[in-house]
């Protein structure tokens, strides 16, 4: 994996040959440290605890952990091995709600693994590490796909604002919405950043920023409640993000906060566009009223990286802590994927793309 110190060029997720090695994202900005996991409670705990997060990015580790439990497994056919690759999926799938490429990943593997007769374990096991590494090719391949696309949306110069990371740390290494601004930069154009630090994880302050820092973009951080302020002024002229899930109607499902840059952006008359690969969309949610929102723990709200900044909970005081928001499809101008550029109504061009992923 290359270092933090190589122009922005890195792997956010590698298979070693016996193990999985990726970026600790718990750690940065302070700290650029590679780990080593080998068994699938080691790729749950980091999906969990956010050591790896972005939804192309627990797809592959989902695909990668399958891979683990494949190599190290004790069994010695193909069908014993079968019932702990079942096991594996449901741990992975219990991890996190929201993201669908987690599940579009583990289905992928499950249904190699069990779709075709094996003539030896060792066959079977190396078409699972293949095929993991294939999904971490295939999502490079997509990213840098999304980034020339949503490239030419934007205007020479122009001044971003993103919400959350949707940069390399949360795919294979180059980004879907960060993925976009590194392909206008790397074709000449003036770009400049708004990173909204984004509540309460801070990825936009720890990780969106230290990527722009890494690739030499100019950026400047805002918290979130800035984001009106900077589009009154007219200084943002487009606002790109990522998603988690997106329904086949176009509604999608993305760090919260997004949607209120969403509703600010069309306030304001700024083009608002998302940019995500085809393995992000669910195609069997109608709308996104339906897509499953992860809530997680109080402590992230109270007592952010270890330093409280409220009161202790009491029968009277709470926390709501969802993960994630919905923006609906018209606030949308634009859908950006690895196959083109989607105009409103998304649903066709959707059902589309999307049905042949």
């Amino acid at each position: 994996m290359s270092d933090s110190g190589s122009g922005g060029g890195f792997e956010t997720i590698a298979w070693g040959g016996d193990h999985v090695r990726l970026i600790d994202q718990t750690l940065l900005p302070a700290e650029y440290r590679i780990v080593e996991l080998r068994t699938v409670p080691e790729i749950c705990e980091a999906i969990r605890v956010l050591r790896v997060r972005g939804a192309p990015a627990i797809g592959c580790a989902a695909a990668y952990g399958l891979a683990l439990r494949a190599v190290h497994g004790p069994e010695a056919t193909p069908e014993e091995l079968l019932p702990g690759l079942e096991s594996a999926a449901r741990e992975l799938a219990a991890t996190r709600p929201t993201a669908v490429n987690l599940f579009w990943a583990i289905d992928r593997i499950m249904s190699l693994a069990g779709g075709r007769s094996w003539s030896s374990l060792d066959e079977l096991r190396q078409a699972l590490v293949d095929d993991a590494r294939s999904i971490q090719a295939e999502d490079d391949a997509a990213c840098r796909a999304i980034g020339a696309y949503g490239a030419g949306l934007l205007p020479d110069p122009c001044r971003i604002l993103t919400h959350c990371n949707a940069g390399g740390l949360a795919t294979s290494g180059y980004g879907t919405a960060v993925g976009v601004i590194r392909a206008a930069h790397e074709q000449g154009k003036r770009v400049r950043v708004w990173v909204d630090e984004t509540r309460p994880l801070l990825q936009g302050a720890r990780l969106t920023a230290w990527e722009l820092s890494q690739l030499e973009i100019p950026a400047t951080l805002i918290t979130d409640s800035m984001a009106a302020h900077v589009m009154a002024r007219g200084q943002v002229d487009a606002v790109v993000v990522g998603a988690d899930r997106i329904a086949a109607n176009g509604d999608v499902a993305n760090k919260i906060g997004t949607q209120g840059v969403a509703i600010l952006a069309e306030y304001f008359g700024v083009p608002f566009y998302v940019a995500a690969p085809l393995s992000t969309v669910d195609l069997s949610l109608p709308t996104g009223a339906g897509i499953p929102i992860e809530e997680r723990s109080a402590d992230e709200v109270t007592t952010p990286r270890g330093t409280r900044f409220a009161p202790e909970l009491t029968a009277t005081l709470t926390v709501y802590n969802p993960a994630f928001d919905v923006t609906p499809a018209h606030l949308i101008r634009a859908i950006v994927t690895e196959k083109g550029v989607l105009h409103p109504p998304y649903g066709p061009a959707l059902a589309r793309w999307a049905g042949s992923k």
